[in-house]
């Protein structure tokens, strides 16, 4: 057989492997009808998505298009606001967590969530980081000393901080506070990890760190990220939803979003016609 089919052979088998990999993601995340309302507001209009595990789904939309309500629904924080009402399912790992019968703590534990601006605790770097652990029993120096350890490294800021453990979380820059709220959420071992436009408050080079680390984060975990930022979309999810009125308008795969949308209100938002 000639060298040149033997290639074409093998980049065709390369290609359809990649192509049942991908098929075969199991789904961490299903919302199925989705509706929710503020009160009298309807801020979720029927959303049914369907998220992979170890991916990076981004939503995208402008101000006040229901993409944090979204994300808020997906670990039960939105009920907090005493005037929420919702319909439909959110499937985690085929459990719906809406069901009275899943405990929101053991949801949380599974899910965790990173904040727009950095939320550090008023304690030192280690107990930051130490907090989750603690509270789910966890008293020995040495696991700590673990855990701590390896959650700081996993988000990429053990180098710039170990030889500060003991002081204030406070002390760091914007982009350091951001990376410790990362690994403050890894120590918990979640399964998923959400993002509310975790980079909006920072710098470009903090914010190229924490894109940097949310691409190495993929292979343990599932990030959902909600951002204002096409280009960060375009440079760092596998998927990307689009979010309008409340409304899912497109959903697929973020190189086909950004180049050939299905939907003109999706073409005319990511080149910058409206939002």
């Amino acid at each position: 057989m000639p060298v040149v089919t033997e290639k074409a052979n093998l980049n065709t088998k390369t290609a359809n492997l990649v192509q049942k990999a991908k098929e075969n993601k199991k789904v961490v995340y299903h919302t199925k009808d989705l509706n929710l309302w503020y009160g009298e507001g309807h801020a979720l209009k029927n959303i049914n998505l369907a998220i992979n595990e170890n991916e990076v789904t981004a939503i995208i939309g402008p101000s006040g298009c229901g993409k944090s309500t979204y994300i808020k629904t997906l670990n039960r924080m939105v009920e907090l606001v005493p005037s929420v009402k919702i319909s439909g399912e959110i499937l985690y790992r085929e459990r719906n967590i809406l069901d009275k019968s899943f405990k929101v703590e053991d949801l949380r534990t599974s899910v965790g969530m990173v904040f727009q601006k950095p939320n550090p605790f008023p304690k030192s770097i280690y107990e930051n980081v130490a907090y989750g652990p603690k509270i789910h029993g966890i008293r020995d120096k040495k696991t700590l000393d673990e855990i701590v350890e390896k959650s700081l490294r996993g988000a990429a800021i053990w180098d710039e901080v170990k030889d500060r453990l003991n002081q204030n979380a406070y002390g760091l820059s914007g982009g350091q506070q951001q990376r410790l709220c990362i690994a403050r959420c890894l120590a918990i071992e979640p399964d998923v990890i959400l993002m509310d436009e975790p980079t909006s408050a920072l710098d470009p080079i903090s914010t190229l760190k924490v894109e940097e680390l949310v691409q190495e984060l993929k292979e343990e975990f599932s990030i959902i990220i909600v951002t204002h930022n096409m280009q960060q979309a375009a440079r760092i999810s596998d998927k990307t939803a689009f979010f309008l009125n409340g409304e899912v308008i497109e959903f697929a795969e973020t190189d086909k979003i950004f180049s050939t949308p299905s939907d003109k209100r999706t073409e005319d938002y990511i080149t910058g016609r409206f939002g």
